[in-house]
């Protein structure tokens, strides 16, 4: 169930009201850990309302622009025409304080570049915009943007990783496109609500485990 908005807020806020019978659980990602400092009128605790499970991936962010709206086909590229012309450029994201966003402020502060901010009610409805040409760029989860890469509907410039990816190894690092420090990453993890019997939990914490460790 997709509950959409406010930064993925909501869907939290819905799971912290499931009742703990089991048959709810909560897909969180780093937004939901830097939402206590972002919001001030949040209708759950991370900390109290939920019983952490596990660990599901960590992904690299990855800068992707739509090839017919943004000519550049490199990260310093991109940066030069940023440059020249301030306010010109647009990126979408998951919506404020997600890590989509903080992803594109980190980039603006590295490069010293102004590229205007458009907040979604999630990352899917952004990807959409940007598919259609509504939006210049993203800095998206690499998760979520392969398919559309691998397809050629969207240009990736660069990973914000240490290392390629080995999914894209073409696709230069960050640092090897020319704006070093540059390294975002989003992780997703599964909860339980408060109160769910420990004998579920502990089923499935064990069943996700046996599930990641599968080839």
């Amino acid at each position: 169930d997709n509950r959409a908005g406010a930064g993925g807020n909501t869907g939290a806020a819905a799971a912290a009201r499931a009742e703990p019978d089991g048959y709810t659980f909560f897909v969180g990602a780093t937004h939901h850990v830097i939402a206590p400092s972002m919001y001030t009128n949040l209708t759950y605790d991370l900390q109290k309302d939920f019983i952490p499970i596990g660990m599901v991936s960590q992904v690299p962010h990855v800068v992707v622009v739509h090839p017919q709206k943004v000519p550049a086909k490199t990260l310093t590229e991109l940066v030069a025409s940023a440059k020249a012309n301030p306010g010109k450029l647009n990126y979408g994201s998951a919506g404020p304080g997600t890590a989509h966003h903080l992803a594109g402020e980190m980039f603006k502060l590295l490069t010293g570049t102004n590229i205007v901010h458009v907040p979604y009610r999630g990352a899917g409805p952004a990807m959409q915009d940007l598919l259609a040409g509504q939006i210049d760029m993203a800095f998206d989860g690499l998760g979520s943007s392969a398919a559309q890469i691998a397809g050629g509907q969207i240009r990736a410039l660069a990973v914000a990783a240490p290392k390629r990816s080995a999914a894209f190894p073409d696709v230069p690092t960050a640092a090897e496109a020319g704006v070093p420090g540059y390294e975002v990453s989003t992780f997703y993890a599964l909860w339980a609500p408060k109160g769910t019997p420990p004998a579920i939990v502990e089923r499935m914490t064990k069943e996700l485990q046996t599930a990641l460790q599968a080839p």
